[in-house]
């Protein structure tokens, strides 16, 4: 089993998800996180599906989702072929600040993005082990609120789907 990183570009957005999200219920394959967002055309959307399944599967799969409407054309990367991140935000509640605390922040090279009278909101970026190992950390620093994204990503290989919808016509 390997992880891979699927980015679908799509043209009509309105149940694409739940459409897609089908063909890995049906073959009973966990996505490990899925992100969606605008791609740099206007009217195009790019979806970014982590998963981790065996050659084959990931081949059948990308046949699949190529096959539904207003799919415009599906890729797969390993993880050494994709530049990826992840975002999170984790909510610490004021009274933890401490020098230690401050020790973690640097450390991770984090950031305090909103700071209220009850609580701190720190904001890191990097893989999921890395969002993860300071989870772990941040813990006993009595963390109120946890949520991470999914994966954002860019293939390495040198590939555009602006190229590739002007060889179609």
């Amino acid at each position: 089993m390997n992880r891979y990183t699927i980015l679908v570009y799509t043209e009509n957005f309105i149940g694409i998800l739940n459409r897609i999200t089908i063909i890995f219920t049906r073959r009973g394959i966990n996505i490990d996180a899925l992100t969606a967002s605008e791609s740099r055309l206007d009217g195009i959307h790019k979806i970014t599906i982590e998963v981790t399944v065996t050659d084959e599967q990931i081949i059948q799969l990308s046949k699949q989702i190529e096959k539904v409407v207003d799919v415009i054309k599906v890729y797969y990367f390993m993880d050494d072929e994709v530049v990826y991140q992840e975002i999170a935000l984790y909510k610490i509640p004021i009274e933890s600040l401490d020098p230690g605390l401050e020790r973690v922040i640097r450390q991770f090279n984090a950031h305090i993005i909103a700071a209220e009278k009850e609580f701190v909101v720190l904001e890191f970026t990097g893989h999921k082990e890395d969002t993860q190992a300071l989870l772990e950390i941040l813990k006993p620093f009595n963390l109120l609120e946890f949520s991470r994204s999914g994966r954002v990503a860019i293939a390495k290989p040198k590939f555009s789907i602006t190229e590739y919808l002007n060889n179609q016509t």
